[in-house]
Order: structure tokens, then C-alpha cells, then sequence
């Protein structure tokens, strides 16, 4: 089977995830992609630029997997003559209507910023097949859909809401394991705890939280070091010029580290993976570091409770801002302990090696639907 996978903000984890499922798939698939940045306009006009690409070269696809960055309306209206009888799939990483929009956007504060949102919903109402990357993201963005198509004047279409669902199904995201397991094992016994940060560096990761945690720990004197991964897309942000003031010796990395050896070797080294973030549409960050045998302490929220088995919740999750800082400070006071526990096994399941299988049925299921989205 032939597959055009359209990515327009092919960077990051959307590149690799891309990049990952061509690679382990069994069918044929040829990525139609531009250069990551500039997100608003890629949901605007990122669509015109892939159509008029697609429609230059030669590939006939037997079915298109589109990432919510596309405007899929826009791109099958542009290419109609070669994609009318070709069924399409599209897959969330992220959606725009419940993606928390950060407080100095320009957008938000005009009130401009439901049209990325409406972009969402009119591409999954066009796609044949939905697909959400946790059943914590499906359930979000369709909770939210109805209030949204209900916020507008008339012929608001909330009925389409529960056409959408019944197309809608969890896939979650596979990862690339072996670029982490390629790195060499690190020997800790003896070496200070260390504390890992490896998200981005924005709001909605809540680093002030995080930075608050540490600093009662300082305060308790408690020996233990920082590293500080993670990209950064605007300028080094205030709590973490104040985290570099305040900790000061005890960061012994800080920025974002581009090589992915160096990367994984890291992660390998950290300990102790406290996460405070106030939204993860599925946390790829927090897999890795769990896949090379850190110790997660999170939140019951969001997406991480599918990630690990009941029996594992009393022991990785905390309920409130003291809780985190009692399980760290005891984390910390115990680090042989906490080294012994074991994590790596838990999020095998993520890898590629076993979620191509997965992604190429699911992928057959799409192709042999008739085209026509929700309106047939």
C-alpha cells in the first residue's frame, strides 16, 4: 500500500514520529513535508504549498495520513482531480482547541484564536478515519468541541460532534527506542542524585513548580544535582534565569542538547524525572526518560496515568504540590533505593517494533473506506 504522510511542522517529535512509521511500516510511505516553524502559518497556508508539491510530482497514493498541522479541507479542495477517490486519515498530536495558548500570544489576547481550533475540527470532519495519540487527548477535544460549536451564533453543526467520535480511535504515538538504547549504560552508584528537566522550556510545562520543588529541597538541605534539557523557542525564560541564580553549582547541564547520544546518555544518568507540566497531550519526553530508567514522579492528570499499570500509580503518581515534595525529598534521601526500581519494561509497548504492526492495520482499515468524511 502507498501512503502519503503530510506533515506541515515537520520538526521535533512530529519529524520523528514521521520518519519512525516509514521506516518500521510494511507499506510504502513517502512524506510530504515542510520545515518546522512558524506554526500559524502553517495551519493557514501550509496547505496551498503541499498541494501544489503534490499535485507537481508523480505519487498515487492509496491513502493520505495527514498530522492535525494541516488544514485538510484546504489541501483535498486544492488537489481534487488526483485525491478525490483517495481515502484520508488524519492524526492529533496536538489540538488547538484545548492546547492551553500561552499569555503574552497576540492572538489570544485579540481573540483571534478560535480559527485554529475551527482548522481541527473541519479537517476531522473531512478525514475519513481520526486518530488521537491518547485516549486522554480524544477525550479532551471532543469534550471541548461541543462548547466550541456552541459558542457560534446559529447552524452550529453540534450533531457532528458524535459523527466524529464514532471515526475517532486512540493510536498512540510510537517512538524510536534504539537512538535511546544506542547509548552506553551509566554507572551511578555513588554519584549525587540527580534531578532531570527534559520538556520544553514553556508555560504550559509549569517549570515555576518545578523550580519551587527543588528550591524546598535546598532548603532542606538535601544533596542533589540538576540537568536542564529540553528545547526553547523564546528567550531563556525568567524561572529558569532565577532557577541558574538560586541553584547555582548543583545545574551541571542546562540547555537543550541537540545530539541524540548525548541526549539519551543523559537521560540514563538522571534519577529522579519530577513533572509539574499543566498540559501533555500524550508527554514523549516523560517515555524516554522513563524508557532509559528514570524514576517518574507525576501528576494523576492529563495523559500519564495510561501509561503505567494501577499497580504502579501509589508509586509514581502525587497528589498536590507537598506530596511532590515529600515523595522527591524521599527519593532523594533514598537514592539507592530509588535507582533499584526498575522502568524501563513499562513503556516497551510505545516502540516501533511493536506499534508498526498496529498503525499499518489500522492504516488497511482506512484505505478501504469510502471517501466523504462525515457528510456522505
Amino acid at each position: 500500500m502507498d501512503i502519503l504522510l503530510i506533515e506541515p511542522y515537520f520538526t521535533g517529535s512530529h519529524a520523528r514520529w514521521a520518519e519512525g512509521y516509514k521506516k518500521a511500516s510494511r507499506h510504502n510511505i513517502e512524506i510530504l513535508s515542510m520545515a518546522g516553524r512558524y506554526w500559524k502559518w502553517r495551519m493557514h497556508g501550509g496547505a496551498v504549498t503541499l498541494a501544489r508539491r503534490f499535485l507537481a510530482g508523480g505519487f498515487a497514493p492509496s491513502l493520505i495520513l495527514a498530522t492535525d498541522m494541516l488544514d485538510l479541507t484546504t489541501f483535498l479542495a486544492l488537489t481534487r482531480h488526483r485525491t478525490a477517490g483517495v481515502p484520508t486519515a488524519i492524526y492529533f498530536h496536538e489540538n488547538q482547541l484545548t492546547y492551553p495558548w500561552g499569555p503574552l500570544d497576540r492572538d489570544a489576547a485579540a481573540g483571534r484564536d478560535q480559527h485554529y481550533g475551527f482548522i481541527n475540527y473541519a479537517s476531522a470532519l473531512a478525514a475519513d478515519r481520526v486518530f488521537f495519540n491518547s485516549s486522554f487527548h480524544m477525550e479532551s477535544f471532543l469534550g471541548a468541541l461541543a462548547a466550541f460549536l456552541k459558542s457560534f451564533p446559529e447552524h452550529n453543526e453540534a450533531g457532528s460532534v458524535e459523527a466524529i467520535r464514532e471515526k475517532s480511535s486512540v493510536l498512540h504515538l510510537g517512538m524510536d527506542f534504539p537512538h535511546l538504547d544506542g547509548a552506553p549504560p551509566v554507572e551511578r552508584a555513588g554519584e549525587r542524585p540527580l534531578i532531570l528537566w527534559n520538556h520544553r522550556w514553556e508555560h504550559d510545562k509549569n517549570p515555576s513548580e518545578f523550580f519551587r520543588a527543588l528550591y524546598a529541597l535546598d532548603d532542606m538541605g538535601l544533596d542533589f544535582s540538576v540537568a536542564l534539557l529540553g528545547e526553547n523557542f523564546r528567550n531563556r525564560p525568567e524561572e529558569f534565569e532565577e532557577a541558574e541564580r538560586r541553584l547555582g553549582s548543583r545545574i551541571i547541564r542546562s540547555g537543550f542538547v541537540r545530539d541524540a547520544g548525548e541526549y539519551a546518555q543523559w537521560l540514563k544518568r538522571a534519577d529522579i524525572l519530577p513533572v509539574t507540566s499543566l498540559h501533555d497531550f500524550f508527554g514523549a519526553s516523560v517515555v524516554e526518560a522513563v524508557r532509559c530508567g528514570c524514576f517518574p514522579l507525576l501528576p494523576e492528570r492529563l495523559a500519564y496515568p495510561e501509561h503505567f499499570p494501577e499497580k504502579y500509580h501509589d508509586l509514581f503518581f502525587y497528589d498536590g504540590f507537598d506530596d511532590l515534595v515529600d515523595r522527591l525529598a524521599a527519593a532523594v534521601s533514598d537514592i539507592e533505593a530509588t535507582r533499584r526500581v526498575k522502568t524501563s519494561h513499562l513503556v516497551e509497548r510505545y516502540g516501533w517494533q511493536a506499534m508498526a504492526p498496529a498503525y499499518d492495520r489500522e492504516m488497511e482499515e482506512a484505505a478501504g473506506l469510502t471517501t466523504g468524511g462525515v457528510f456522505r
